[in-house]
């Protein structure tokens, strides 16, 4: 949200570029100048004077344009002006919900909850924001104190409605943030149910960084008579950010992601897995090579993303391995590399993954390792780009190395020679034979004080001999005869 431009085509005078120029209200424009910022975003040009007149908007800009502040800014301005003006406001008796913003995931509602907090610091207007993976109770707590604002996830919000811990019926503006990552996490009939419980006489805003034909649908059945505004293409990656790609064999990535990392000046790096056991694994393998590393991923808890987005926003950042749980959402400044440990199977998550750099007008370096099986993967995210991605080379001794390491995997993936005759036939092992005896002095053991404990009139449990509870199986016919026989 700092002044930048990507193109001349946006290029105004700075008295033009100012906030003020909006028209805000006094105590939301304090709060800007508080954080630093003085000139609008693309989007935010675009966006905020049409929010402030009240008509519904569809808007499509990549990650890191400042999308955040192109609805809460206009969003608290006009809340503000009602409670100026005498009605339902800050200091009125029942606050109730005037605002619902929608998100898909946790890190970005909270995300949300930030920006709000920073802009509105000086309204007096309250939010919370409710999601789950944590305790309800905080949540239940300051929706019964009264908000003005909510910012939820879906699935947390339906839960709250179904305790009847939530009121829609007074919202005015409704607010869907990434609505296309909403639709490929399945949350398309929980959207249809909250919206069912919102008045119909409202201001409806979508955001997006994409807008497929599902996206479009629903825009033409919620939003009446929107504002469109598209400030970049809707594939389109950030103009700062150099992409490159390794060809590598997939047992080889480890290898070379530790070269990588121990030779490449980086601020902070995250690196995408296409699976949490994979992140899992990544971690495990960068901390064995003395690397500090971290996972965030779906099976976290909610404590434990947040202990280490916080740890990776600190001075000394680990290695964030991610899910694509933190495509989307994450504003985190400064990561300098993402790496693509392994592709994404949809290849407009490609663009979501690398927008994580180049933020805020600065450069960034998106890596990608392409193993054999992932070409096709490679073929559609340049078909998407309408671009080919340069090919990199590892250093010189890396490259031996993995040459070394596949040379080596060749041999010993290969099949011994089956030749014919005895000497080729394996011998068994002697193990196999001891065992058996074992097994059968255990059965025999156990039959014998069988009949002894019968003798004695003892009618108490037995264990096995191994002490497990669990007697060996009967034996045979022939058993039975050795048995009488000893008799």
């Amino acid at each position: 949200m700092r002044s930048y431009f990507h193109s001349e085509n946006h290029l105004m005078s700075q008295e033009m570029n100012q906030f003020k120029t909006f028209g805000l209200h006094e105590p939301i424009l304090r709060a800007v100048r508080a954080e630093g910022y003085e000139t609008p975003t693309p989007i935010q040009l675009q966006a905020i004077p049409e929010v402030m007149q009240g008509r519904d908007l569809i808007g499509c800009a990549q990650t890191g344009t400042g999308k955040t502040a192109a609805f809460a800014l206009p969003t608290l301005h006009r809340m503000t002006l009602a409670a100026a003006s005498g009605g339902a406001g800050p200091r009125a008796a029942g606050r109730v919900i005037r605002t619902l913003i929608l998100s898909p995931t946790r890190e970005l509602a909270a995300q949300i909850g930030e920006s709000f907090a920073t802009y509105g610091k000086f309204t007096g207007l309250r939010h919370a924001v409710v999601y789950g993976g944590v305790s309800q109770v905080p949540q239940v707590r300051a929706l019964r104190a009264g908000v003005d604002t909510l910012i939820a996830t879906p699935g947390r919000l339906i839960d709250l409605m179904g305790q009847r811990c939530v009121q829609l019926s007074h919202v005015e503006i409704l607010i869907l943030d990434e609505a296309d990552r909403m639709l490929d996490m399945g949350f398309i009939d929980p959207l249809r149910r909250i919206v069912a419980q919102v008045p119909s006489q409202r201001q409806t805003l979508m955001f997006s960084a994409t807008m497929p034909p599902e996206i479009r649908r629903l825009a033409a059945e919620w939003l009446r008579d929107p504002a469109r505004i598209e400030v970049a293409p809707t594939a389109a990656t950030a103009d700062l950010v150099q992409q490159s790609v390794f060809h590598v064999e997939p047992k080889q990535k480890p290898l070379l992601l530790v070269d990588y990392l121990q030779n490449t000046p980086s601020s902070r790096t995250l690196v995408f897995s296409r699976t949490k056991h994979g992140a899992d694994k990544i971690v495990r393998h960068l901390m064995r090579q003395g690397i500090e590393a971290a996972a965030i991923h779906g099976n976290k808890s909610q404590n434990n993303r947040q202990r280490v987005l916080k740890q990776f926003k600190s001075n000394s950042p680990p290695v964030l391995v991610a899910t694509d749980v933190a495509s989307r959402g994450l504003d985190i400044d400064e990561i300098s590399h993402v790496i693509n440990y392994d592709l994404p199977l949809d290849p407009e998550t490609y663009v979501h993954r690398i927008g994580r750099t180049g933020r805020a007008g600065a450069t960034g370096e998106a890596i990608s390792f392409c193993g054999r099986d992932e070409r096709g993967l490679l073929n559609s995210i340049e078909r998407l780009l309408r671009r080919s991605i340069r090919v990199a080379q590892p250093r010189a001794e890396v490259r031996q190395a993995l040459a070394s390491a596949g040379q080596a995997s060749k041999q010993s993936g290969a099949k011994p020679n089956q030749g014919s005759g005895q000497a080729n036939r394996p011998k068994p092992a002697a193990s196999t034979q001891a065992s058996s005896n074992t097994a059968e002095q255990s059965r025999r053991k156990f039959w014998r004080s069988k009949r002894k404990k019968r003798a004695n009139g003892s009618t108490a449990p037995f264990a096995s001999p191994a002490g497990q509870g669990k007697r060996p199986g009967k034996p045979g016919k022939h058993r039975r005869r050795f048995s009488q026989a000893r008799a």
